[in-house]
């Protein structure tokens, strides 16, 4: 299963390779994103579902779909 290769750090990008963030944990079936450096989501984290995961590539988790997309997936 995927989620037993996900770890902590790992970049997470779109399918078209542009960084979303860096994994913190997992909870359930939601991958827990570190909060941000800055913006206006600096104070809180991100979560991009399980489901969205093409593969590990690396130290990369990469989506199956653009890195747009996911973010309109976000909680």
């Amino acid at each position: 299963m995927v989620t037993d290769e996900i770890r902590e750090n790992m970049e997470v990008v779109g399918f078209d390779g542009d960084h979303l963030g860096r994994v913190d944990c997992i909870e359930g079936d939601r991958i827990k994103l570190k909060k941000r450096d800055g913006g206006p989501h600096k104070k809180h984290h991100h979560y991009i579902g399980l489901d969205l995961v093409n593969n590990i590539e690396g130290h990369k988790v990469r989506l199956c779909c653009d890195a747009d997309i996911a973010r309109l997936f976000e909680d």
